[in-house]
C-alpha cells in the first residue's frame, strides 16, 4: 500500500498550490482520505479529509474557505487545492487513509513553503 504525496513547493503569500496524493496497492473506496501538516517545531495537525465513497468533506477551521479537498476515482488520487496561502501554512503536508476512527495508512510528506 502506497500513498504518494506531491505538488509542494515555494509560493508567495496569497498564491496557490495543488497537492496530490496518489494511492496504490489497495482500493480505498470505503475509506476517508486525509491531509495533515506539520510545521517546524509544532505537532502534526489535521487539515482536511474526504470520504472516498460519499464525497463528504471536513476541514480544520484554519483552512476553511481557502483549501478544497477532492478525489478522482479514475486516477485513485486525492487532491488538496490550497488558495490564499499564508506564511503560517508553511509545513510538510502528508496524506493518510482510515477506515475506522484512526488513520492507519500514511504517506511521506511534501514540503510547502509560503514566503511573506
Amino acid at each position: 500500500v502506497q500513498l504518494q504525496a506531491s505538488g509542494g513547493g515555494l509560493v508567495q503569500a496569497g498564491g496557490s498550490l495543488r497537492l496530490s496524493c496518489a494511492t496504490s496497492g489497495r482500493t480505498f473506496s470505503g475509506y476517508a482520505m486525509g491531509w495533515f501538516r506539520q510545521a517546524p517545531g509544532k505537532e502534526r495537525e489535521f487539515v482536511a479529509e474526504i470520504w472516498w465513497s460519499s464525497g463528504y468533506t471536513d476541514y480544520a477551521d484554519s483552512v476553511k474557505g481557502r483549501f478544497t479537498i477532492s478525489r478522482d476515482n479514475a486516477k485513485n488520487t486525492v487532491y488538496l487545492q490550497m488558495n490564499s496561502l499564508k506564511a503560517e501554512d508553511t509545513a510538510v503536508y502528508c496524506c493518510a487513509a482510515r477506515l475506522h476512527r484512526e488513520y492507519e495508512y500514511w504517506g511521506q510528506g511534501t514540503l510547502v513553503t509560503v514566503s511573506s
